[in-house]
């Protein structure tokens, strides 16, 4: 997956712990993480961002061994469920929390310990098909057992559009502001190191000064963010800062306000940055679509156009190809990174190619005249208002004209919007009212002391539903 030999006096890592490895230096921990398993088998990696848990990922995706990649922080019952169903062989798993799964301890590396495990009533047949490489959770998933399954080339080709589209060199420096599990995370650090650049590791928060001292002193390039994240960047006064080497900005995971987008796309114009918008889905390894700087100002509400090597379309209820624009289908996607399909038992890994390149994205979209795609609505967040289907993004879209802090959920003739701040009742209903043409007993506003958000950095919407 990695040449790391073709870039071995490059650094691959810092950390914000003075830490820092050579390419040359990472594959001879490769090869030491490698010589400590003694049968094939699954791993499980429970990731920080910290060097340990980095070294054990280049490691397995080097080695072909097929790994997934969880949470480090989650709870032992979450982790134990996920255990109990795939039984994997090992876990690589921060030392400190070794006791929580009594297996044994057969290689250590920094903070990171490799536990290999026995199981009383082991399954049966354990068989993995060869060309899966990397296992991710399911969007939104809280210890489910459903498991996107991804091969080699899925990841490399993904990687590989990346880093044509954001021209990267071996001179990028990319901050880790999201954690390595994620999938859009995972595909920073995978379109960086396929060209030989230094990932600048750490699991400080953007809200925490460490983040940003470590930024400056390490002089970063780049940094990546869901939308949460550019609107926290933006209370943090983020236009106000000095950042002569940050050049490029880039944003996926879920839509953020189109308003928001022109005020970083006008920032990074008048700075010599740039500042791109991205789409995708794990399901997709996971990046789609982008959205050209240069064309960041005229279409800056748009998703933008397919990846190099990938293709979208759009679909009606009845299947039928659309192709008018400005109408609203489901979005597919079709490319080499669409994933083989999902697990969700251990036998489930031993399946081959189920998508066959084409992906059903559950994303409702248009195209404008250009050829540009705007997402517009999730298939799952609709509700009926006396019988109209009603796009609960939408609404959220329309609410963040007053306030960022937002969030709506709902059910059948009742949309909830959750705030963060007294007093903006009437104002919210108004607003929706006008927009929507509903009665005003179709929408409540709760204020709550804070949206809460996914380690991901995304909107926690199951949370939100159960406090309706």
């Amino acid at each position: 997956m990695f040449d790391l030999q073709q870039y071995k006096d490059n650094v691959a890592i810092v950390t914000d712990r003075n830490e820092s490895l050579t390419y040359n230096e990472l594959l001879e921990e490769v090869e030491c993480f490698a010589s400590a398993f003694t049968q094939k088998g699954l791993v499980f990696t429970l990731c920080e961002n910290l060097l340990g848990s980095f070294v054990g990922y280049v490691a397995c995706m080097n080695k072909h061994i097929p790994q997934v990649l969880l949470d480090g922080s989650k709870d032992l019952e979450l982790v134990q469920r996920l255990i109990a169903v795939y039984q994997p062989e090992y876990l690589w798993m921060p030392t400190k929390r070794i006791e929580e799964t009594g297996g044994e301890t057969i290689y250590q590396y920094q903070e990171y310990s490799l536990q290999k495990m026995s199981y009383e009533i082991p399954i049966a047949n354990k068989e993995i098909n060869s060309d899966i490489i990397l296992c991710l959770t399911t969007s939104g998933s809280t210890g489910s057992p459903k498991l996107v399954r991804l091969s080699e080339r899925n990841l490399e080709s993904n990687a590989e559009s990346i880093a044509e589209y954001l021209t990267i060199t071996s001179e990028e420096r990319p901050v880790t502001t999201l954690p390595m599990y994620y999938s859009y995370g995972m595909s920073v650090i995978n379109s960086h190191l396929i060209k030989g650049a230094t990932i600048l590791l750490t699991d400080k928060a953007v809200m925490q000064r460490e983040f940003w001292t470590f930024i400056k002193e390490q002089k970063a390039t780049s940094i990546a963010g869901v939308p949460y994240t550019y609107e926290m960047l933006k209370r943090l006064r983020f236009f106000r800062m000095d950042l002569p080497y940050l050049k490029t900005m880039i944003q996926a995971g879920g839509k953020l306000n189109a308003a928001y987008v022109k005020e970083f796309v006008d920032f990074a114009e008048q700075n010599g940055k740039e500042f791109i918008v991205m789409y995708g889905q794990t399901e997709a390894a996971p990046r789609m679509s982008y959205l050209p700087f240069d064309k960041a100002v005229e279409k800056n509400a748009s998703i933008g156009i397919a990846i190099p090597g990938g293709e979208l379309s759009l679909v009606d209820a009845d299947g039928n190809v659309i192709t008018e624009p400005e109408i609203d289908g489901e979005l597919l996607y079709k490319g080499e990174n669409v994933c083989l399909g999902y697990a969700e038992v251990r036998a489930d890994l031993l399946k081959g190619d189920e998508n066959h390149g084409v992906l059903h994205t559950g994303d409702i979209a248009k195209f404008d005249a250009d050829g540009y795609f705007y997402i517009t609505g999730r298939m799952k967040r609709f509700v009926k208002v006396w019988g109209n289907r009603t796009n609960l993004d939408a609404v959220e879209q329309l609410v963040k004209v007053i306030t960022s802090n937002c969030a709506c959920c709902g059910v059948d003739d009742l949309i909830t919007v959750f705030v963060t701040e007294d007093g903006l009742e009437e104002q919210i209903k108004a607003l929706l009212v006008e927009k929507t043409g509903f009665n005003p007993r179709a929408f409540q506003v709760k204020r709550i002391d804070g949206i809460p958000v996914k380690t991901s950095g995304k909107i926690d919407y199951p949370t939100l539903q159960e406090m309706l």
